[in-house]
């Protein structure tokens, strides 16, 4: 090599790695935190309602105050004592930015997993019991009977047009899970945030209750009821099948799914290659290439003219009976006379027999 050649090394970088979790700091310290009782409004304090009763009817959050602390996931989150003893559910003063234990905190300080389902499904994520019905005012821990992933956010303050008000709502609501879709009324100071998981909707219900958005407002944020909507009806029926659906398929021994698309490619003559996947028809073509050829599942033997194929009956092709009635024919003759050679050529008379006379050896 010339000293005026220059050689060129090229160094593979390394995989970025998952940095491990920090522990989880205190958010606030003890007795930071001012504790505001509700302005007595009535008579009775109602500790379900969390208002008073007995006197005026009036919107219960026109005494709502701001929410001192807010939740920052960023900062926040971190390993706690639930990572080392196993406990799956959230932090409720985490998600409200106000937990004072920090790492020493016996529940975790981090997002649900949408993934890892919890351990009872009439919990929400921070373990509160759920009830049979939601509450006059949608609020509280919601119902076990529904899957409820849609917030109603109210009181919004919108100081421009409908798309600059979305913008501002996905901002704030975005860092409690994934969004799948948003609803703002316009002029109605109300918008529906729907998440992809029903935990992030518990988690997000309460680190958004009582805080701002961009206009130092005090939002209302609960359940949503029931949209009326036909489409959006068949959305969360279908939704809700392809939730059950894989949730079955996580729970079947893969070799019972592996069985059932054997039997289903044996009915229908297809081929299975070493994955389960059915092989395509040859000529096909796909983006990688030409497909494999498909191959029937043929039980006739070489020799013998296929006849007439019967209709299928039931569950099993009109190739699947021929191949059962071949191998009944096999067996009657075999039993007939054990020391006769087994005969390849079924007898064609046998094309009669029903499902319930294969392999019987009572010509009654």
């Amino acid at each position: 090599m010339s000293t005026n050649e220059t050689s060129t090394v090229t160094i593979a970088k390394p995989k970025p790695t998952k940095k491990p979790m920090k522990p989880a700091r205190k958010q606030v310290k003890p007795g930071e935190v001012e504790r505001k009782e509700t302005p007595q409004t009535g008579k009775e304090y109602n500790i379900w309602y969390n208002k008073w009763a007995g006197g005026d009817r009036e919107d219960n959050y026109s005494n709502k105050v701001k929410s001192q602390t807010r939740c920052n996931i960023k900062k926040d989150s971190g390993l706690t004592r639930a990572n080392t003893t196993g406990n799956r559910y959230c932090c409720l003063f985490f998600s409200r930015g106000c937990c004072p234990y920090g790492w020493e905190c016996n529940y975790l300080h981090t997002l649900p997993d949408p993934d890892n389902a919890l351990p009872d499904s009439s919990k929400d994520c921070f373990a509160r019991e759920k009830f049979a019905d939601y509450r006059d005012d949608m609020g509280g821990v919601g119902s076990f009977n529904r899957q409820n992933r849609t917030l109603y956010i109210g009181r919004i303050k919108e100081t421009g047009p409908g798309p600059e008000t979305e913008e501002i709502v996905i901002r704030h609501f975005k860092e409690w899970g994934e969004i799948e879709k948003i609803r703002v009324l316009q002029y109605r100071s109300v918008a529906f945030v729907t998440y992809k998981s029903e935990l992030h909707a518990q988690f997000a219900k309460e680190a958004m209750a009582c805080q701002s958005l961009d206009n130092d407002e005090i939002l209302n944020v609960r359940w949503a009821t029931e949209d009326p909507n036909p489409v959006s009806k068949e959305q969360e029926k279908r939704w809700l099948e392809e939730q059950g659906q894989e949730a079955i398929k996580a729970r079947m021994d893969p070799r019972i799914v592996q069985a059932m698309r054997a039997v289903r490619a044996l009915e229908e003559g297809d081929t299975l290659d070493d994955e389960g996947e059915v092989v395509e028809a040859d000529g096909e073509v796909s983006e990688d290439g030409p497909m494999v050829k498909r191959r029937r599942l043929d039980f006739t033997p070489p020799d013998v003219q296929p006849s007439e194929s019967p209709k299928p009956q039931g569950l099993l092709s009109a190739d699947t009976l021929e191949g059962l009635k071949y191998f009944a024919e096999i067996r009657r003759q075999h039993g007939s006379n054990t020391s006769a050679p087994i005969n390849p050529r079924p007898n064609r008379s046998t094309t009669g027999l029903g499902l319930a006379e294969y392999g019987s050896e009572d010509e009654d």
